[in-house]
């Protein structure tokens, strides 16, 4: 958090010493700043972890955008083609988020990718209710749910 209010302030520091307030050059700024605060992360102890945050974050992108493209290709196969393959079914996930936030968000990115829906949390919030438009094999959709839920965690640890 303390390091993206660095990442912050020194991009804009950076725009205002050039005299250039335009969009890209915030954005050159933002990163200028991000390799300052990755330099100098070893000497800050509030800074910990945080040049690993966007290498992580830009990773997960990649994986999600895989994941739905993935996803909206076999939905539209089985809308495309005559007989149709779902196999609709519910299924509950266990969860290792534990906030709110977490929660939240995984359920978010469930219900973003094609063929999957989040319904509900349980009451004790350790549960998730999905349902899913294919449930052919449910090992593998707990599966390939269960890393979704990794690496959404992932960015915040």
């Amino acid at each position: 958090m303390i390091g993206g209010v660095w990442n912050l302030l020194l991009g804009v520091a950076w725009v205002v010493l050039t005299g250039d307030f335009s969009g890209l050059n915030l954005l050159a700024g933002l990163i200028f700043g991000y390799l300052v605060l990755a330099l100098i992360q070893p000497q800050v102890p509030s800074l910990a972890g945080y040049a690993q945050r966007l290498p992580r974050l830009i990773r997960f992108v990649g994986f999600f955008l895989k994941e739905l493209v993935m996803a909206n290709l076999k939905v539209s196969y089985d809308i495309v083609t005559p007989p149709w393959y779902m196999k609709p079914g519910v299924i509950a996930m266990p969860l290792k988020a534990s906030s709110e936030f977490e929660i939240a968000l995984v359920a978010n990115l469930i219900s973003l990718t094609p063929g999957t829906l989040s319904l509900d949390v349980s009451d004790d919030r350790r549960v998730l209710y999905i349902h899913a438009m294919f449930l052919d094999d449910e090992q593998e959709l707990r599966r390939s749910l269960a890393v979704l839920e990794r690496r959404a965690l992932e960015l915040f640890h």
